[in-house]
């Protein structure tokens, strides 16, 4: 069983790039909900030059690949334009919260084009803005069909993160290269252990995100049912008969 437990001090090197990796995670997340809220509601749009642009916008960041982008932004464009290199960790959420906002906007634009249309002509009728009801009435009630696929695609980002390495960031794949550069005689077994212990940090990783997701879904959940529950029922045909009697 030891064969398979790393020794303290590598696992220290583990878990220092874990944290440059939640870091780019985080950033990338917010980014990307950000983009997706922006992009998805302009897809909605009246106008058809903020549907177009939404849509450029979308297809531009799901169409192009991540570890081009980031090699782009980190490397080529400093060379091209003679400036000095912005901030990675800066960069790397950038590409990646790009992306993510690529297809998390079509995510959005669908949840919302599943919202009963009834919704939207009751808001109407009780005279609210359109930012009104778009906060009030059309989000809240796509946020549960937002929320799954969200939780997915934030994984996604994760197992993303990976590619920051191929600029010179310090994340948890390249503390693992490191690790195998110390130790080359550790021949394929270890370089094997190794790997696994990393493919194993990302699942505990994935679990814990995928269970945030998954509490937030119970709770919108249960806000929603007690809402509905407070809502005045009609009185069924046998209580009407009832009362007649």
């Amino acid at each position: 069983m030891g064969d398979w437990i790393l020794r303290s001090g590598q696992y220290q090197q583990l878990f220092d790039g874990l944290q440059l990796t939640l870091q780019v995670l985080g950033f990338s997340f917010l980014l990307g909900v950000v983009l997706s809220l922006i992009f998805g509601v302009m897809r909605m749009s009246p106008f058809a030059w903020l549907r177009g642009f939404a849509l450029a916008y979308i297809e531009f960041a799901r169409g192009i690949s991540s570890i081009i982008l980031l090699t782009i932004m980190a490397i080529a464009l400093p060379i091209m334009l003679d400036i000095d290199q912005a901030s990675l960790l800066m960069l790397a959420s950038i590409a990646l919260g790009l992306n993510m906002g690529g297809y998390g906007a079509e995510i959005v634009r669908g949840a919302i084009s599943a919202v009963p249309r009834g919704q939207t002509e009751a808001s109407i009728a009780l005279n609210l803005s359109p930012g009104q009801r778009l906060r009030h009435v059309v989000l809240p009630q796509a946020m549960r069909l937002i929320l799954p696929p969200f939780g997915n695609l934030t994984i996604e980002i994760l197992k993303g993160t990976a590619l920051v390495s191929i600029i010179g960031m310090s994340d948890i794949m390249q503390a693992s290269r490191n690790l195998i550069q110390q130790q080359l005689s550790a021949g394929v077994s270890g370089v094997t252990v190794l790997f696994l212990n990393v493919l194993m940090i990302y699942f505990v990783v994935a679990q814990v995100i995928n269970g945030l997701f998954r509490l937030a879904e119970w709770r919108l959940e249960r806000r929603y049912r007690a809402r509905s529950g407070d809502l005045p029922r009609l009185p069924s045909d046998a209580n009407i008969a009832g009362a007649g009697n």
